[in-house]
């Protein structure tokens, strides 16, 4: 059954019950919209939860009207939102509602909301307690799941977000599975399972066309920037960030501002400072008690100026990345710090700072980028290609003399020839076109002097 359909059911049932119950299937209908509608469309769902508080006046109703007008607010961007929310985590701890499936999955969703996903942890043990159908455990434990990889515990979090979207997929809620496995996608690019993350990303997509999921689809193109990330392809990357930027995509996770840092980082490290400082322009700090917000005010200075004053101001502000949310962050731009001081061959600075990277991935679960801040660590000492990214070791497939050497794109494409993929597989990894496959092993071939697939894997073999 479609979700509007089973929305406006809800909604005529709202219309004939008493104020508390109607409260409930109001919250019940905005958790059916909320993945396949836009925000404007929940804006009547809160209208009425509104009338319907002013009508009972009781603390269940009243933590389900805090709820959903901190979540519209929020999502409008509005100011008021987090005083609402906060009010419903304080109706939720005051009266001990803990037996209430409706009223845990509101303070759940205040909490997230409230961008403070350390505290969902709080919430899995009256998961366990309440008898629940199996759609409404899916879409709480992905929400707990969610809650945990976004505090740092990756891999609880990836555990919990498999478990949800086998749950929905087991009792048929497509949108509860498309959300969940969106978010399982970059978890696991987080982790190092890329097969599993490509794999996820064409299952999320899929998910979200089947119930037209305007949540899912908004946040996507995030979740393929963190895969082509985890794998090295920062061309992909960044260009996938362009679209998030522009979209504005994170705000309601407070990454909006960390997506901006970082392709303004990108563009800067490639001498683009004018494009840098444009993408900044603008643009407050947020509060410090916003999600990286000690540290976004140097970030930004060293930016647009990375000399040694700046560059030990960031650094500084790295130790006040304290709060669970906060764990990923600490450690990349850590993993930045030590880049670029390796590039200025400031060695010893350089694998401090790249050793405290590794140290913050290790504890989080993020095994996909502690392998490419382990690849830094390693070069040092080495020539630095690229920029911004990771340090590059030695090219796998070296040109003969006179002959120009591969580019990204290209180096990716022969990589993944040599591997063995046919040029349709190569394209659906490299998320490219098979005539872009075609036009850039032409020009592999030209260049390294080989025939076929056969020789540029045994150039490969021969160069190791």
């Amino acid at each position: 059954m479609s979700t509007e359909i089973t929305a406006e059911r809800l909604l005529s049932a709202a219309d004939r019950a008493e104020p508390d119950e109607a409260a409930r299937l109001l919250f019940r209908a905005f958790l059916t919209l909320s993945r396949t509608a836009d925000s404007d469309q929940l804006l009547p769902l809160l209208t009425r939860v509104r009338e319907a508080h002013e009508a009972s006046g009781s603390a269940r109703t009243a933590l389900i009207y805090r709820t959903l007008a901190g979540t519209a607010a929020t999502r409008a961007g509005l100011a008021e939102g987090p005083e609402h929310l906060d009010a419903a985590v304080r109706i939720f701890d005051e009266h001990a509602f803990g037996d209430d499936p409706v009223l845990v999955e509101c303070a759940l969703t205040a909490v997230m909301t409230l961008m403070r996903p350390h505290e969902a942890r709080r919430f899995a043990p009256l998961l366990a307690g309440l008898d629940l159908p199996p759609a409404d455990r899916a879409r709480l434990l992905a929400l707990v799941g969610v809650g945990d990889c976004w505090a740092g515990n990756l891999v609880r979090g990836q555990a919990e977000l498999r478990e949800a979207a086998r749950l929905a997929a087991q009792c048929g809620t497509p949108d509860v599975q498309a959300e969940a496995t969106s978010w399982l996608a970059k978890c696991d690019a987080l982790r190092g399972d890329l097969d599993d993350a490509a794999v996820h990303l064409d299952q999320a997509r899929e998910l979200a066309a089947q119930v037209g999921s305007a949540w899912v689809a908004r946040h996507l193109p995030e979740c393929t920037a963190a895969l082509a990330f985890a794998r090295g392809d920062r061309e992909t990357w960044a260009g996938l960030l362009e679209l998030v930027v522009a979209r504005d995509v994170g705000a309601t996770a407070g990454l909006q501002y960390e997506h901006r840092w970082e392709l303004a980082t990108h563009h800067a490290l490639a001498g683009r400072s004018r494009l840098a400082g444009d993408l900044l322009a603008g643009v407050d700090d947020p509060p410090a008690s916003w999600p990286g917000g000690s540290v976004l005010p140097a970030w930004r200075a060293w930016i647009l100026d990375p000399g040694t004053a700046t560059t030990a101001a960031l650094t500084a502000a790295v130790d006040l990345l304290t709060r669970p949310v906060e764990r990923l962050l600490a450690a990349r731009v850590a993993w930045l710090l030590g880049v670029h001081h390796g590039r200025a061959g400031r060695r010893g600075e350089a694998a401090r700072l790249l050793e405290q990277a590794c140290a913050g991935y290790a504890r989080t679960g993020a095994a996909g980028m502690l392998t490419l801040v382990m690849r830094d660590l390693r070069s040092l000492g080495t020539p630095a290609t690229g920029a911004g990214g990771p340090l590059v070791a030695d090219p796998p497939f070296p040109v003969p003399a006179g002959e120009s050497t591969l580019t990204e794109a290209e180096a990716r494409v022969a990589t993944a020839i040599a591997n063995g993929l046919s040029n349709r597989e190569a394209a659906q990894r490299l998320f490219v076109s098979v005539k872009t496959i075609e036009f850039h092993l032409g020009n592999i071939f030209r260049k390294l002097g080989v025939r076929n697939r056969t020789e540029l894997a045994a150039r490969r073999t021969r160069t190791r």
